[in-house]
C-alpha cells in the first residue's frame, strides 16, 4: 500500500509532544511490513533540508495564493520526509503559540499544510492509497478531499484515517475563518464544521475522515463519554462503528537499559545490580540523600491539572513524611513549579526538582527511581509508563486511557506491573502510594514485580501491524 502521513510535527524535526514521537517512528515500522511510507511536515526553524525538490508550488488559499516549496531532508532510516517551505508561516520561534497565546493565523498555517500536501502527493506517478492525518492541524485534508478535489480523478480511490492523539486540541476558530480556508460556507452548520458558533477544524476531520482512530483502547471508549468527550462525545458515538483504539507502541533502540548509553551502568531483568548503581546516581545528579530503604519516586512531566498535578500538591508533602524520596523533571503551571521547588526546600534530603526539560535526564530518571508516578486526569496513551517497564521502574498510575491499558495492578495479580487508582482524589493517590511502599518493603515481591514489568513488549512493530490491518481495511 502507498500511506502519506501528514502532521505538524515529527521527531526528529520538531516535536512539543507524544504526537512527534508517533509519527517520527510508525512509518519505518510499516516500512517494515513492506509497504510504502512517505511523510509531510512543516519546516519549521532550523530545520535542516536539502535543495527544494519543488522550488514552488502554488497553492490556493482562501482569496490569496501562496507560493511555498518542498523540500526532502536527508532521509530517516530509509523513510523519505518532505517539507513545506513557507517562512511566513513556519519560521518561528515555536511551533503553535508564543508567550502563552497561539498564534492568531494557525487555521490559515494548517490549512496551507494540508493543502500543500495534497498538491505534493499530485506530483507523483500514483495518488496514496491512505493518507494518514493526525490532529486537528491536518484535519483539514479529509474535508478538502470530499469537498474540493472530490471531482479529482487522481484522488477518486484515496481514503483518509484521522488519528487523535489528545482530543482536548480541537483547533477552534472564529466563524469568520471559512473564507480564508476556502470552503464553502454551507459546510457551516451544527452537522458538520460548527461548533458552539465556532470553526472546529478537528470534529470537522471526525465528520469528513474515511476511519477514525485514537492511541489506546480505553481512550477510544472514553472519549465517547461527556466527562472525555470535550464537547464532542456525540459526534465521536455517531461515528464509533469507524473508531479503533491502537495503543502507542516504543522504540526499545532508544529506551532500553541494556544499551542506553546515558546510564551510568546498564542492565536487564536478568542482572539488575546495575540499575542500583543509576539509583545512586540519579540521587547524586539531584542533590538528594543516598538512602536506600526508601523508595524513590520519578516524575517527569508537564507540570498541569491534566497530569494530576493538583492531586500530587495536595499529597506530595504526605507521602515523603510517610517515606518517599522524590524528584521531579518539567515545566509548566508555576504554582506547581513553585509548589516543588518549595517542597524541595523544606525536604532538601529526600526531594529533587529541575524546572526544565532535559533527555539526557529524563533516561537517568527512568533508570534509577523506583516509581513512577502518573497520576493523569485523563491520559489518551502515555509513553513514560511504557518506558518505566522496560527500565524495572514500577509505573503508579491512574485508571485512565493507555496507562489503564498498559499497567496491571500487582495488588490484584501475581503478574502485575505496577499500581493503579480508578477514582480521581488526592486520598485514592494517597491510599495507592501507601501500598507500593508495603510491597517495596518486602525485597522478594518488589524483584518478582520489576520483573513482571521488565518482560512486557510494547514494541512498535504490534502497533504497526494494527494499523497496516486499519490501512487494508479502508483501501
Amino acid at each position: 500500500m502507498r500511506v502519506l502521513y501528514v502532521a505538524s510535527e515529527a521527531v526528529p524535526f520538531a516535536k512539543t509532544g507524544g504526537l512527534a514521537d508517533v509519527v517520527g517512528a510508525l512509518p519505518k515500522f510499516v516500512r517494515q511490513l513492506g509497504h510504502e511510507a512517505v511523510v509531510v511536515l512543516p519546516k519549521y526553524r532550523g530545520v535542516k533540508a536539502r535543495k527544494a525538490l519543488l522550488p514552488s508550488l502554488t497553492i490556493p488559499l482562501g482569496n490569496s495564493m501562496k507560493f511555498c516549496a518542498i523540500h526532502e531532508s536527508e532521509p530517516v532510516e530509509d523513510v523519505r520526509f518532505f517539507l513545506v517551505d513557507y517562512p511566513d508561516y513556519y519560521e518561528r520561534e515555536e511551533l503553535y503559540r508564543h508567550a502563552g497565546h497561539d498564534y492568531p493565523d494557525n487555521a490559515e498555517r494548517f490549512a496551507l499544510l494540508s493543502l500543500a500536501a495534497l498538491e505534493f502527493a499530485k506530483r507523483a506517478p500514483l495518488p496514496p492509497e491512505v493518507i494518514h492525518c493526525n490532529d486537528w492541524q491536518t484535519a483539514l485534508v479529509p474535508v478538502y478531499l470530499k469537498t474540493l478535489y472530490r471531482n479529482d480523478p487522481f484522488f477518486e480511490k484515496t481514503k483518509t484515517l484521522l488519528t487523535i492523539h489528545n482530543l482536548a486540541y480541537q483547533g477552534v476558530f472564529p466563524r469568520s475563518v471559512m473564507t480564508r480556508l476556502g470552503l464553502p460556507l454551507e459546510l457551516y452548520n451544527t452537522e458538520q464544521m460548527e461548533f458552539y458558533g465556532n470553526v472546529n477544524l478537528l470534529k470537522s476531520g471526525i465528520v469528513f475522515a474515511d476511519k477514525l482512530s485514537t492511541v489506546s483502547e480505553k481512550y477510544s471508549r472514553e472519549i465517547r463519554t461527556a466527562e472525555f468527550g470535550c464537547g464532542l462525545e456525540g459526534v465521536l458515538q455517531k461515528r464509533a462503528a469507524d473508531l479503533t483504539g491502537i495503543l502507542n507502541g516504543v522504540d526499545y533502540h532508544q529506551w532500553n537499559p541494556e544499551q542506553d548509553p546515558w546510564l551510568i551502568a546498564n542492565y536487564s531483568a536478568e542482572d539488575l545490580q546495575g540499575k542500583q548503581q543509576c539509583k545512586i546516581d540519579l540521587l547524586h545528579q539531584f542533590g538528594i540523600q543516598d538512602s536506600q530503604e526508601r523508595p524513590l519516586i520519578g516524575i517527569i512531566s508537564r507540570m498541569a491539572d491534566q497530569k494530576g498535578f493538583d492531586l500530587l500538591h495536595a499529597v506530595a508533602g504526605t507521602m515523603v513524611q510517610e517515606g518517599f524520596s522524590m524528584v521531579v523533571l518539567g515545566t509548566g503551571e508555576e504554582r506547581y513549579t513553585r509548589f516543588f521547588l518549595s517542597l524541595q526546600e523544606k525536604y532538601p534530603a529526600y526531594v529533587g526538582a529541575k524546572i526544565t526539560y532535559d533527555d539526557w535526564l529524563a533516561h537517568k530518571i527512568e533508570a534509577g527511581a523506583d516509581l513512577f508516578l502518573m497520576p493523569s486526569r485523563f491520559e489518551p496513551c502515555g509513553l513514560n509508563q511504557i518506558y518505566s517497564l522496560k527500565y524495572g521502574t514500577v509505573p503508579l498510575v491512574r485508571a485512565t486511557g493507555g496507562l489503564d491499558d498498559t499497567i496491571q495492578d500487582f495488588s490484584q495479580s501475581p503478574n502485575g506491573t505496577g499500581f493503579k487508582f480508578d477514582r480521581y482524589a488526592p486520598d485514592e493517590l494517597l491510599a495507592t502510594a501507601r501500598r507500593a511502599l508495603e510491597v517495596y518493603r518486602t525485597p522478594s515481591r518488589w524483584k518478582a514485580l520489576v520483573r513482571n514489568g521488565m518482560k512486557r513488549d510494547f514494541s512498535w512493530q504490534r502497533s504497526a501491524q494494527r494499523y497496516a490491518e486499519l490501512y487494508e481495511s479502508l483501501v
